[in-house]
């Protein structure tokens, strides 16, 4: 993985920290990773075959260990 700094609005680093406290997500990183993918997914690889995508996330047990705690959020801003 790359490392890639960002400045986000205050509001969204608090909206991050809750879901985290809330156990939805391990990290800010993994909050952001999913938000990403997300958005990639309905906006840029929409049409492709899922055979010609890349692996999103190739081990995902290595950086969320209860895939169970990830809870879809309906998004606030």
């Amino acid at each position: 993985m790359k490392v890639v700094t960002i400045c986000l609005p205050e509001s969204y680093v608090d909206g991050m920290d809750t879901l985290i406290h809330k156990d939805m997500y391990p990290s800010r990183s993994e909050v952001i990773r999913i938000a990403i993918r997300d958005l990639l997914l309905e906006e840029l690889w929409k049409d492709k075959k899922p055979s010609a995508q890349q692996p999103l996330v190739i081990q995902p047990e290595k950086v969320i260990p209860s895939l169970e705690r990830v809870i879809p959020i309906d998004p606030v801003h």
